[in-house]
Protein backbone atom coordinates (compact mmCIF):
# COMPACT_ATOMS: atom_id res chain seq x y z
CA UNK A 1 0.00 0.00 0.00
CA UNK A 2 1.32 3.41 -0.92
CA UNK A 3 0.55 6.52 1.09
CA UNK A 4 1.22 10.06 -0.04
CA UNK A 5 0.89 13.10 2.20
CA UNK A 6 -0.23 16.10 0.21
CA UNK A 7 1.42 18.87 2.20
CA UNK A 8 4.45 19.81 0.09
CA UNK A 9 5.35 23.02 1.91
CA UNK A 10 5.34 24.29 5.45
CA UNK A 11 2.71 26.89 4.50
CA UNK A 12 0.44 24.21 3.05
CA UNK A 13 0.89 22.09 6.18
CA UNK A 14 -0.01 25.05 8.39
CA UNK A 15 -3.08 25.81 6.29
CA UNK A 16 -4.18 22.17 6.42
CA UNK A 17 -3.71 22.11 10.20
CA UNK A 18 -5.79 25.27 10.57
CA UNK A 19 -8.49 23.77 8.35
CA UNK A 20 -8.48 20.57 10.40
CA UNK A 21 -9.12 22.48 13.60
CA UNK A 22 -11.67 24.96 12.23
CA UNK A 23 -13.34 22.97 9.46
CA UNK A 24 -17.13 23.35 9.59
CA UNK A 25 -17.40 19.80 8.26
CA UNK A 26 -15.75 18.57 11.42
CA UNK A 27 -18.34 17.31 13.84
CA UNK A 28 -15.78 17.31 16.63
CA UNK A 29 -17.03 19.88 19.09
CA UNK A 30 -16.39 20.49 22.77
CA UNK A 31 -19.61 18.73 23.78
CA UNK A 32 -18.54 15.53 21.99
CA UNK A 33 -14.99 15.81 23.33
CA UNK A 34 -16.36 16.08 26.88
CA UNK A 35 -18.11 12.70 26.47
CA UNK A 36 -15.22 11.03 24.65
CA UNK A 37 -12.07 9.12 25.37
CA UNK A 38 -9.58 11.50 23.69
CA UNK A 39 -5.98 10.64 22.86
CA UNK A 40 -3.16 12.87 21.57
CA UNK A 41 0.07 11.84 19.87
CA UNK A 42 0.89 9.61 16.91
CA UNK A 43 1.96 6.50 18.85
CA UNK A 44 -0.98 6.30 21.26
CA UNK A 45 -3.46 7.16 18.48
CA UNK A 46 -2.01 4.42 16.28
CA UNK A 47 -2.59 1.85 19.04
CA UNK A 48 -6.08 3.16 19.90
CA UNK A 49 -7.21 3.13 16.26
CA UNK A 50 -6.00 -0.48 15.93
CA UNK A 51 -7.98 -1.37 19.07
CA UNK A 52 -11.03 0.49 17.71
CA UNK A 53 -10.96 -1.38 14.38
CA UNK A 54 -10.59 -4.72 16.17
CA UNK A 55 -13.40 -3.93 18.63
CA UNK A 56 -15.74 -2.97 15.75
CA UNK A 57 -14.68 -6.10 13.78
CA UNK A 58 -13.42 -3.99 10.88
CA UNK A 59 -10.28 -4.85 8.87
CA UNK A 60 -7.05 -3.46 10.30
CA UNK A 61 -6.00 -1.89 6.98
CA UNK A 62 -9.20 0.08 6.42
CA UNK A 63 -7.69 3.38 7.59
CA UNK A 64 -4.09 4.58 7.30
CA UNK A 65 -3.11 5.02 10.94
CA UNK A 66 0.23 6.81 10.70
CA UNK A 67 0.49 10.46 11.79
CA UNK A 68 -2.90 10.68 13.50
CA UNK A 69 -2.43 13.49 16.03
CA UNK A 70 -5.74 13.17 17.85
CA UNK A 71 -8.41 10.52 18.07
CA UNK A 72 -11.52 10.19 20.14
CA UNK A 73 -14.31 7.72 20.81
CA UNK A 74 -17.70 8.24 22.44
CA UNK A 75 -18.73 4.80 23.63
CA UNK A 76 -22.38 5.70 24.35
CA UNK A 77 -23.22 6.47 20.70
CA UNK A 78 -20.28 5.10 18.68
CA UNK A 79 -19.08 8.51 17.50
CA UNK A 80 -15.38 8.68 16.61
CA UNK A 81 -12.87 11.00 14.98
CA UNK A 82 -9.30 10.80 13.74
CA UNK A 83 -7.39 14.00 13.07
CA UNK A 84 -4.06 14.64 11.37
CA UNK A 85 -2.37 17.81 10.17
CA UNK A 86 -2.83 17.15 6.47
CA UNK A 87 -4.93 15.50 3.80
CA UNK A 88 -3.70 12.03 2.89
CA UNK A 89 -4.02 10.16 -0.41
CA UNK A 90 -3.60 6.41 -0.17
CA UNK A 91 -3.36 3.80 -2.93
CA UNK A 92 -4.74 0.36 -2.19
CA UNK A 93 -2.44 -1.77 -4.34
CA UNK A 94 -4.52 -4.86 -3.58
CA UNK A 95 -7.38 -3.16 -5.47
CA UNK A 96 -5.42 -2.20 -8.57
CA UNK A 97 -4.04 1.06 -7.15
CA UNK A 98 -7.48 2.41 -6.17
CA UNK A 99 -6.94 5.93 -4.83
CA UNK A 100 -8.62 7.03 -1.59
CA UNK A 101 -8.40 10.50 -0.05
CA UNK A 102 -8.58 10.99 3.72
CA UNK A 103 -9.24 14.56 4.85
CA UNK A 104 -7.45 16.05 7.85
CA UNK A 105 -10.45 14.97 9.97
CA UNK A 106 -12.35 11.69 9.54
CA UNK A 107 -15.53 11.22 11.59
CA UNK A 108 -18.37 8.75 11.80
CA UNK A 109 -20.57 6.58 13.99
CA UNK A 110 -19.36 3.02 14.46
CA UNK A 111 -21.18 -0.12 15.45
CA UNK A 112 -20.30 -3.77 15.03
CA UNK A 113 -18.99 -4.32 11.46
CA UNK A 114 -20.29 -0.94 10.27
CA UNK A 115 -19.42 2.77 10.12
CA UNK A 116 -22.22 5.23 9.30
CA UNK A 117 -22.37 8.96 8.58
CA UNK A 118 -18.71 8.98 7.56
CA UNK A 119 -17.09 12.33 6.72
CA UNK A 120 -13.61 12.97 5.37
CA UNK A 121 -13.17 9.94 3.07
CA UNK A 122 -13.42 10.04 -0.73
CA UNK A 123 -12.52 7.60 -3.48
CA UNK A 124 -11.75 8.22 -7.11
CA UNK A 125 -14.33 6.69 -9.47
CA UNK A 126 -13.53 7.20 -13.11
CA UNK A 127 -12.51 10.88 -13.12
CA UNK A 128 -14.41 12.21 -10.11
CA UNK A 129 -14.02 12.04 -6.34
CA UNK A 130 -16.96 10.35 -4.59
CA UNK A 131 -17.59 10.77 -0.86
CA UNK A 132 -17.99 7.61 1.18
CA UNK A 133 -20.74 7.77 3.79
CA UNK A 134 -21.02 4.16 4.99
CA UNK A 135 -18.76 1.13 5.32
CA UNK A 136 -20.02 -2.34 6.28
CA UNK A 137 -18.54 -5.81 6.57
CA UNK A 138 -20.72 -8.81 5.75
CA UNK A 139 -20.37 -12.29 7.18
CA UNK A 140 -21.68 -14.30 10.10
CA UNK A 141 -18.38 -15.34 11.66
CA UNK A 142 -16.44 -13.00 13.96
CA UNK A 143 -13.26 -13.92 12.07
CA UNK A 144 -14.67 -12.78 8.69
CA UNK A 145 -12.58 -9.63 8.98
CA UNK A 146 -9.54 -11.86 8.53
CA UNK A 147 -10.93 -14.42 6.09
CA UNK A 148 -10.87 -14.12 2.34
CA UNK A 149 -14.59 -14.97 2.19
CA UNK A 150 -15.76 -11.80 3.95
CA UNK A 151 -16.93 -8.79 1.95
CA UNK A 152 -16.69 -5.09 2.68
CA UNK A 153 -19.08 -2.60 1.07
CA UNK A 154 -18.54 1.15 0.67
CA UNK A 155 -21.61 3.30 0.03
CA UNK A 156 -21.85 6.83 -1.35
CA UNK A 157 -24.73 9.24 -0.65
CA UNK A 158 -26.12 8.96 -4.20
CA UNK A 159 -26.77 5.22 -3.80
CA UNK A 160 -23.54 4.13 -5.46
CA UNK A 161 -21.67 1.30 -3.78
CA UNK A 162 -18.68 -0.98 -4.29
CA UNK A 163 -17.99 -4.33 -2.64
CA UNK A 164 -14.52 -5.84 -2.22
CA UNK A 165 -12.98 -8.80 -0.39
CA UNK A 166 -12.16 -7.97 3.24
CA UNK A 167 -8.70 -9.44 2.63
CA UNK A 168 -7.91 -6.39 0.44
CA UNK A 169 -8.03 -4.26 3.60
CA UNK A 170 -6.25 -6.64 5.97
CA UNK A 171 -2.61 -6.11 6.92
CA UNK A 172 -0.57 -9.04 8.22
CA UNK A 173 0.85 -8.16 11.63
Amino acid sequence: MATVATSPTAAAAAAAAAEAVTSPKSLVNEEMKAKAEVYHGAEICKEKVKEFLKLMELPNGLLPIDDIDECGFVRENGYFWFQRKYKLEHKFESLGDRLVSYGPVVTGYAENKKIKKVTGIKTKELLIWVSIHEVSVSGDDKDDTKKSGGKITFKAPAGLFRTFPVSSFTIEE
